[in-house]
């Protein structure tokens, strides 16, 4: 799947068959903070804890977006929200 495809998805009612860090980015770019929360806090990959980092950034509560960035290996990003949305589905689906 190419982000764009991805990004197509997000017209959908249901989402696409993807791992839990992706269907967490999902949940966010349809407005539901909370189920992409939930998504990414009960999967105990990197990839989850990076969305986990970049989901409490978007909250707001930067020190706790700065635990889930050492978890996952990522050096805490500092441009806008929607640059690393894409950044983070991008690398996601590539590493598919």
């Amino acid at each position: 799947m190419t982000l764009e495809q991805f990004k197509a998805s997000l017209a959908h009612d249901s989402p696409p068959d993807v791992p839990p860090p992706l269907l967490g980015l999902w949940h966010d770019a349809r407005g539901d903070w909370h189920t992409a929360h939930q998504t990414v806090q009960d999967d105990p990959t990197a990839a989850s804890a990076w969305v986990h980092a970049y989901l409490h950034r978007k909250e707001g509560d930067i020190g706790n977006a700065h635990y889930w960035y050492r978890r996952a290996g990522k050096p805490p990003y500092t441009g806008s929200l929607e640059s690393e949305w894409e950044q983070i589905a991008q690398a996601l689906l590539e590493a598919r």
